[in-house]
């Protein structure tokens, strides 16, 4: 059971994110009429700090926060993949957003797809691109109910039974009427606590930790006698050469595929311009640290000697946090790690709402539906997509939700060359990247399914296979049938869609203007 100092941590952080929930409206309000823009992108308003915090909050869930250290509670090194990726994020997310936003505020786009129906003219294309967005988003929304679950079970804040299934209902049911009432700004409002919550309890978790057992040295060296070596330089904690590839292509895989997903791209067509979501990917990597500390966290919990529950590894930084830190401390962390799942869920929830009433129901059911109705329309989806959520993450396995999320990563990556290629060349033709889109979808599946849903597989034959990251090796096959695809359909002379975006058909290099002496 939880003690009471902790329990009161816990509701007044929680009680802290509902009010700032309830004054979301106030965030840049707006006398417009009522329109998707408005509701699922805040009327794309957001300045430097606030898309800075949104981008945070959303891209670093509370299941990453504790998926994370749970790796590295079960399988050392490897786990840290994560930190690179999230590295490689930044200039990519710097190059692509930027560029992304000024052709979607242009032109009036609000998701991927729309991007993508504009650029190649080809609703099929779109409307895959809307569907795996939404495929791919929705068991990554209930891994974050799974995040709270696991955290609150370690804290004892999660009764058994009914009573336990009521608290988690309860969490979502506060925000699922601020995103249904004010959309993005909920959650954004939201991320502010969340980063403020998240950096001072991790801060202080990890002061404590490193003084009760001894600095880095001390905590390594632990971790590693637990999993059999003698020290942190003969152990598991290091990748060995067999286990690079895989590492490499992960973290690079990762980074890809995570600005694919409508989530993220959601909070960045939110910012007021290409230049506020520049500044928000320079000061990405402060959320990087955050993640790389957690991860330390998950070696701390292997070397104090924390015993997970089986198949339940994510629980092991909770469990620690449980042990080691005082009542209210521990009621900080564990609600910081709670509202970390909230923000992301509502921005996850209203992308996938978005997408849907843009891409599937204005296009193939009410093309003339008023913005007032679109609004209503996505409203409801996104209260849905919730409510499914929760049911899902009732009525399956937790196992059956990482095994969806994991597929989910390799999905998503497969829309890469029609979003992320087509912002810098139009030459790919639309039913060419159909084909590749497809060879993607089935390969990275089969593979992943293969090997009991491990997202590392083994390819290659000769000296041995080596593994690498499904979702990259899927992506690498999509693009050669798609730029194998065009130039067939371009010898045969078959004809694609209007080009709407005003975009390059082909990679240039811009050169800046010689700047003279007289000129200013």
């Amino acid at each position: 059971m939880a003690d009471g100092a902790m329990t009161a941590t816990f509701l007044a952080v929680i009680g802290g994110a509902s009010l700032l929930a309830v004054t979301a409206r106030r965030l840049h309000p707006s006398d417009r009429l009522p329109s998707l823009e408005g509701w699922a992108l805040a009327d794309r308003s957001l300045g430097p700090v606030w898309t800075w915090l949104l981008l945070g909050g959303t891209i670093f869930t509370a299941y990453t926060f504790t998926a994370v250290p749970g790796l590295a509670y079960g399988n050392g090194a490897a786990a840290f993949f994560a930190v690179p990726y999230t590295v490689i994020v930044c200039p990519i997310a710097f190059v692509l957003l930027s560029r992304l936003w000024s052709v979607a505020q242009r032109h009036g786009y609000v998701t991927a797809a729309d991007f993508v129906r504009g650029r190649y003219g080809s609703a099929p294309l779109a409307l895959v691109v809307a569907l795996t967005g939404i495929l791919a988003t929705m068991p990554y929304l209930a891994l974050q109910l799974l995040g709270i679950r696991a955290v609150l079970t370690a804290g004892g804040l999660y009764p058994r039974g009914a009573a336990g299934d009521l608290v988690m209902v309860a969490l979502f049911a506060g925000l699922a009427v601020a995103t249904y009432r004010h959309g993005l700004r909920a959650p954004t409002v939201i991320s502010a606590l969340k980063a403020v919550a998240v950096f001072v309890s991790l801060t202080a978790v990890c002061w404590l930790v490193l003084e009760r057992l001894g600095g880095f040295g001390a905590v390594f060296d632990g971790a590693a006698r637990r999993l059999g070596g003698t020290d942190a330089a003969n152990s598991p904690l290091l990748l060995s050469p067999q286990q690079q590839p895989a590492y490499a292509t992960l973290a690079l895989g990762s980074a890809l595929a995570l600005l694919m997903y409508p989530h993220v791209l959601t909070a960045g067509f939110a910012a007021d311009g290409p230049r506020t979501l520049r500044k928000a990917s320079v000061a990405l990597p402060a959320w990087t640290g955050l993640l790389a500390l957690f991860g330390f966290l998950g070696i701390a919990a292997l070397a104090t000697g924390v015993q997970a529950p089986a198949g339940g590894a994510e629980a092991a930084v909770p469990m620690l946090v449980d042990r080691l830190m005082p009542g209210p401390l521990a009621g900080l962390v564990f609600g910081a790690i709670t509202v970390g799942a909230l923000v992301p869920a509502a921005v996850m929830s209203i992308a996938a709402a978005t997408s849907f009433v843009r891409n599937v129901y204005v296009e193939y059911v009410h093309p003339t539906a008023t913005p007032k109705r679109q609004v209503r329309i996505a409203k409801a989806v996104s209260l849905t997509a919730k409510v499914g959520a929760v049911a899902f993450v009732f009525g399956l396995r937790d196992q059956d939700a990482i095994n969806l999320q994991l597929l989910g990563g390799v999905w998503i990556l497969q829309v890469f060359p029609a979003v992320a290629v087509g912002l810098f060349t139009g030459r790919l033709h639309p039913r060419a990247l159909l084909a590749g889109w497809a060879a993607g979808m089935v390969t990275g599946t089969f593979l992943v399914v293969r090997e009991g849903f491990s997202s590392v597989v083994p390819l290659g034959t000769g000296s041995g296979p080596v593994e690498v990251y499904a979702g990259l090796a899927a992506l690498l096959l999509n693009l050669i049938v798609a730029v194998a695809g065009t130039a067939v359909l371009e010898r045969l002379g078959v004809p694609r869609g209007a080009d709407l975006t005003d975009l390059p058909s082909r990679l240039t290099v811009r050169r800046r203007p010689e700047t003279g002496a007289n000129q200013p």
